[in-house]
């Protein structure tokens, strides 16, 4: 009698929560519309896609279309092998961590010193003035920052070279364009220009969540300013900072906080400067659509993906055991 009557409080209780959810899901019936919309876009264009995996282990032909990809020769890892021991694999994987470490090392610290910096501004028209200035760049398409930097940084007719040539710091103008020597500098240039003033919005977001009477607690105290961003801002936004340089390193092999290293390398690289811009993204591009081999572009790609979502998990593992925090 006594597990009949469970049995029947636990169906009753069941078919009450189902009612309860059904009656949410009407009342929230538009959010739910607009949730149910990206979820399926973002599996038809996001998953669906990643069955095309599978020619990197294959020898895929574009010519037996979308069955090809699962009816194509196993060829196993002869692709990564064909990649790893190609003449140009080093100076490849040199250049694409390069230009990604050292977008890190600069375009790291500075949204956070820029958040730092803004967020000691009492002037609140001159604070709003320099935060949109700072992160207008980032709605500029990088075709249109390499047209820009092409006419800026010109040899010839660029104001960077005449502006030094007649501040009498240099004697000859500098190939920004053409010297491989000029190319990491100037893709860390552009990238930092473009998307710093971007990032600095999640940081100031961070430090808007600083409770003020920890401030005011300070300076009774006597903290001076500096003393005041170490000890009570910095420690702040320690949670946003660690997520988002967990993100960064992630994404670290396609251009981490400032963009995409293919867009950098796809337009503003040249033939002559093809030892220091060509990349993984740029080769696989290149390979995959000039010569369609499509089996061994997507086998680099997905060795890219690979590497990054190692760096996740890694750099995620890692700011769990040293600060108890992380993205997941």
């Amino acid at each position: 009698m006594k597990q009949q009557l469970a049995k029947e409080y636990a169906t009753t209780k069941s078919d009450h929560s189902i009612r309860l959810v059904w009656k949410r899901f009407r009342q929230q019936k538009y959010m739910q519309l607009f949730v149910w919309l990206g979820l399926i876009s973002l599996f038809i264009f996001h998953y669906l896609p990643m069955f095309g995996i599978l020619i990197a282990f294959k020898n895929y032909k574009i010519a037996s279309g979308i069955s090809g990809i699962f009816t194509s020769e196993w060829v196993g890892l002869k692709y990564f092998k064909e990649f790893v021991n190609s003449y140009n694999f080093k100076t490849i994987v040199i250049n694409t961590l390069g230009i990604s470490f050292l977008k890190l090392i600069f375009a790291f610290p500075i949204p956070i010193l820029l958040a730092l910096m803004l967020n000691e501004v009492k002037d609140g028209l001159f604070k709003r003035a320099v935060q949109t200035a700072s992160y207008l760049p980032h709605f500029i398409s990088w075709v249109v920052v390499a047209g820009l930097a092409s006419v800026f940084l010109s040899e010839n007719s660029g104001i960077f070279n005449i502006l030094l040539m007649g501040l009498g710091l240099i004697k000859e103008p500098i190939a920004f364009l053409s010297d491989p020597g000029n190319f990491w500098g100037m893709a860390v240039g552009t990238a930092v220009w473009k998307e710093s003033g971007w990032w600095t919005i999640i940081f100031l977001a961070a430090v808007s969540g600083i409770s003020p009477a920890l401030y005011e607690a300070a300076h009774i105290d006597g903290a001076g300013r500096l003393r005041r961003i170490w000890h009570i801002t910095l420690p702040g936004i320690r949670g946003t900072t660690i997520v988002v340089l967990i993100l960064a390193l992630g994404s670290l092999l396609g251009g981490g906080l400032v963009g995409s290293n293919f867009e950098q390398a796809f337009l503003l690289g040249n033939a002559v400067n093809a030892d220091k811009s060509e990349i993984l993204q740029t080769y696989a591009f290149k390979v995959g659509l000039s010569q369609g081999r499509y089996s061994f572009a997507t086998a680099i790609d997905l060795l890219q993906a690979v590497i990054s979502v190692i760096l996740i998990f890694g750099s995620n593992w890692i700011s769990k055991k040293t600060t108890k925090s992380g993205l997941f």
